[in-house]
């Protein structure tokens, strides 16, 4: 029987994935990972016959994501953000391209701030956000903290091997900046704003895989945003800056929430690249 190339293996991995109502581009991102091929390798290689046993062991993964739902970045262990490829497991959240909006806003808020500018990213998971704000301007000073000892763990095994020099610490919020009577210029958050009772809604591959902890809250998923900017009154310096992604449907909630806590700052509502509210930024005014 002849062994099938590169190109007929895709072909029949992607329509098996969209029999099976999964994402077809798993296909190509699982091949990526079996064969250890850059994407233009593998676009060279089309023609070229797959390796037995890769090809088995390929199939075993395509089986396994159709059957279970397990997102292909817990089977590969990684995901790629900002250009940059991250270590992921299941106790951190999987990296999504809107987060990736949220550090460009950032970014560009912060270079017309004051330095020296320093930062906490709050709830940081697989330290994404924190790692990537440092390495993009390394003038920044990066603090990033995580109630999850687990998601500490990999963040600071993620700055190690990207060479970001990011200081985590466990912590619940604000908590450890509070304790240390410590100032912060910008305070960024991605926190778990899903309301429990939108649980049986999501997907599989988010519902069962992704750490409850990281996804959803009280308060119909406001309950981290409420304890951040209640805390951040004692931390945010007088032109500091709040950054939160947030629920498409939470904008007015979190803006009044800001707004109580920070009568002073200038807060504004961004949309993602699917045209939906997705980010709140709010810059404290100067005395």
């Amino acid at each position: 029987m002849k062994q099938p190339n590169v190109q007929e293996v895709l072909r029949w991995a992607s329509l098996f994935l969209e029999e099976h109502n999964r994402e077809p581009r798993v296909a190509e991102i699982l091949l990526l990972h079996h064969l250890d091929y850059t994407k233009s390798q593998l676009l060279m290689s089309l023609r070229e016959p797959i390796p037995d046993k890769v090809y088995q062991a390929y199939q075993q993964d395509i089986h396994k994501h159709t059957d279970t739902g397990i997102p292909v970045q817990h089977i590969i262990g990684s995901e790629y953000f900002y250009g940059r490829n991250f270590h992921i497991t299941k106790d951190v959240l999987i990296p999504r391209p809107e987060t990736e909006e949220l550090v460009l806003g950032v970014l560009e808020r912060t270079k017309q701030m004051k330095e020296p500018i320093k930062i906490a990213d709050i709830g940081t998971g697989s330290g994404v956000i924190a790692i990537t704000l440092k390495l993009e301007d390394p003038m920044l000073q990066v603090e990033a903290c995580d109630i999850s000892m687990a998601a500490q763990k990999v963040a600071t095994n993620n700055a190690e091997r990207l060479d970001a020099a990011v200081t985590f610490h466990q912590s619940d919020f604000l908590q450890k900046w509070i304790d240390n009577g410590e100032m912060l210029d910008v305070i960024v958050s991605n926190p778990p704003y899903i309301a429990w009772e939108e649980k049986e809604t999501l997907a599989d591959t988010v519902r069962n895989f992704d750490p409850e902890l990281a996804l959803f809250a009280k308060d119909n998923g406001l309950f981290a945003y409420q304890q951040i900017i209640s805390q951040a009154k004692t931390v945010l310096s007088t032109c500091g800056l709040l950054a939160f992604e947030i629920g498409y449907q939470q904008a007015e909630q979190i803006k009044t929430l800001i707004l109580h806590a920070f009568p002073d700052s200038e807060v504004e509502v961004c949309k993602d690249i699917n045209g939906r509210d997705r980010m709140i930024f709010a810059k404290r005014k100067g005395n």
